[in-house]
């Protein structure tokens, strides 16, 4: 597996786009680096930018924006409402897939030495890349702020990581580190008032606020036996927040960082905030993304949404994202585009979806066309998942139907697995065709030589061998949605036992199609022992397919007569 990591800087200027705009041109300088993001905040006056690649272009890039954030940004002139200290404020680097923290929290190292020897910047490392663990929190290294910074800098404990112990005027000091996924998230409130929005955000951050004597807001606070501040937490693990006031909206916000949404969801966080807010009078209006959000968190919030109105969970992809931007009141402030925002819509290629973006007409027309492909097995593939659609669809209606209120969460279940055994039939769709492609691209090597010769032979028999699994992993996954479709004939409502039946139909007719493009590809296979072995598992799914085929239909056939 490739190694990706993503990259998010933070720079500390909101307003002057002509500035942000050379800092990204300096990031997409760099070739093999994927510009993500760019998000600018007129009130934090501060600009958080995603970018994606392999480690060492990413390092590269991270470097020359810092750099040139450095010539740009006066510090000593900023103002802005969200803490910071720098230029370049923070750069966290996150392990996406392909390499772990450990190997990410060296390429922070990494970069962080660069940076304070050759851009004179005083850089201090934090979560993952810093072993003491006394100053890996970003809120205890960024505290006293910028303004603060050129007397804490002096102090042996706060000597920086990498760089000069004096403080830049200019570009003030740097962040660097390696950590998990972070959910930047704020919640909007019907209020300007800073004060009440930080008594919101000391509910529920998991550090809480100081314990006082009396009066919460001006008691004196208690200490325990130490010394040290009693503190009363809050009801959020995994939560950092405070309250601000956005002049650019005329409200106060809760800003949090969600720094592990595993623990606390983006759909927690903001169900919690409107209970805070509500015992103190106050309202949530909707919330804001910063930055870039995973697709399992945005799915997880629809879901939470659909439980929550009593409703099958087992509705598509796309409609559990609108369920999760209405519930969360994403698109208050203005649109949220998830092509934009969800971090793997960003990444995906548009050329490997090229088929199943096609409407109906202009798919049968691409199939129609002289072009060999797509065949008759991305066309099984479709056939299959249009199947498994109909059981799903059986199992929404068998969900949702009055006086089965009992059975709702049975058919919900249904509903889930037939979505999710209908996306990768979909995704299979795209998938025959690239192994289709893959054998003309290994014909069209070149052969001048025995070298050639060989290492042609050995990407036609790798690709074709691919070509054979790809069907093979269709029929496998279309037989999967069987059951769902025997027991949707069964249990399901009636009224639609029809659409279930040729649901059954899909299938088989599916299965056979895609057993034809296992045995035309291993036909051409010089492996006879793999050839021998993957016919024959498919000839076995082929016939096991057909009996429990055969015994559904005559089920619904014994219905309707």
């Amino acid at each position: 597996m490739k190694q990706l990591i993503e990259c998010v800087p933070n720079f500390s200027e909101g307003n002057d786009l002509s500035i942000i705009k050379q800092i990204t041109d300096a990031i997409e300088s760099v070739e093999g680096v994927l510009l993500l993001d760019v998000d600018p905040g007129k009130a934090t006056n501060r600009t958080v930018v995603t970018i994606v690649g392999e480690p060492a272009p990413v390092i590269e890039a991270a470097f020359r924006a810092i750099k040139k954030a450095s010539e740009l940004i006066d510090m000593r002139k900023h103002k802005g409402e969200h803490p910071r200290m720098g230029a370049t404020d923070v750069c966290p680097l996150i392990p996406v897939s392909g390499i772990t923290m450990e190997e990410t929290a060296v390429y922070a190292q990494t970069l962080a030495k660069r940076v304070g020897e050759e851009l004179n910047i005083p850089v201090y490392l934090y979560e993952y890349a810093q072993k003491d663990k006394s100053r890996n929190n970003l809120s205890v290294i960024r505290g006293g702020e910028y303004e603060g910074f050129f007397d804490k800098i002096k102090l042996p404990e706060w000597k920086p990581d990498f760089g000069p112990a004096e403080f830049n005027e200019r570009a003030g000091g740097t962040v660097i580190g390696a950590r998990d996924f972070l959910i930047a998230y704020n919640i909007n409130l019907n209020t300007k008032s800073v004060r009440l929005a930080n008594s919101v955000a000391f509910d529920v951050r998991e550090a809480g606020r100081v314990k006082r004597e009396g009066n919460p807001i001006t008691g004196k606070v208690v200490k325990d036996a130490d010394g040290n501040d009693v503190r009363i937490p809050g009801t959020l693990k995994s939560c950092k927040a405070i309250g601000w006031y956005i002049e650019e909206y005329a409200i106060a916000q809760i800003s949090m960082n969600l720094t592990n949404y595993k623990i606390t969801s983006v759909h927690t966080a903001f169900d919690e905030v409107c209970e805070s807010a509500a015992r103190r009078g106050l309202r949530v209006t909707g919330s804001e993304l910063v930055g870039l959000i995973p697709l399992d968190a945005m799915l997880e919030a629809g879901k939470h949404y659909l439980q929550k109105q009593g409703r099958s969970l087992g509705v598509s992809e796309s409609e559990l994202i609108q369920i999760a931007i209405k519930s969360l009141g994403l698109d208050e402030l203005g649109k949220f585009d998830p092509e934009q925002k969800i971090i793997e819509y960003k990444l995906k290629n548009a050329a490997e979806e090229k088929l199943i973006n096609m409407n109906l007409r202009a798919f049968a027309d691409e199939t129609a066309s002289e072009s060999p492909a797509p065949g008759g097995g991305s066309i099984s593939a479709y056939v299959g998942s249009l199947g498994v659609a109909l059981g799903t669809m059986v199992a929404n209606l068998s969900a949702g139907k009055r006086g089965w209120e009992d059975k709702a969460a049975i058919f919900s279940d249904w509903a889930e697995l037939g979505q999710t055994i209908k996306d990768k039939l979909i995704k299979a769709v795209d998938e025959d065709t690239r192994a289709f492609n893959k054998i003309m691209d290994a014909f069209g090597l070149p052969k001048s030589n025995e070298a050639e010769k060989a290492a042609r032979t050995a990407a036609i028999e790798s690709a074709t061998k691919y070509a054979c699994e790809v069907p093979f992993s269709v029929m496998q996954i279309s037989f999967d949605a069987l059951p769902l479709l025997r027991f949707m004939v069964v249990e399901g409502n009636q009224n639609s036992i029809t659409d279930a039946g040729v649901g059954v139909l899909c299938i088989k007719t599916a299965l056979r199609g895609a057993y034809f493009n296992v045995l035309v590809n291993a036909k051409g296979l010089k492996d006879q022992a793999y050839a021998i072995e993957i016919v024959g598992k498919a000839k076995d799914l082929l016939k096991r397919n057909h009996e429990v085929c055969d015994d559904i239909l005559s089920m619904v056939e014994n219905a309707l007569v």
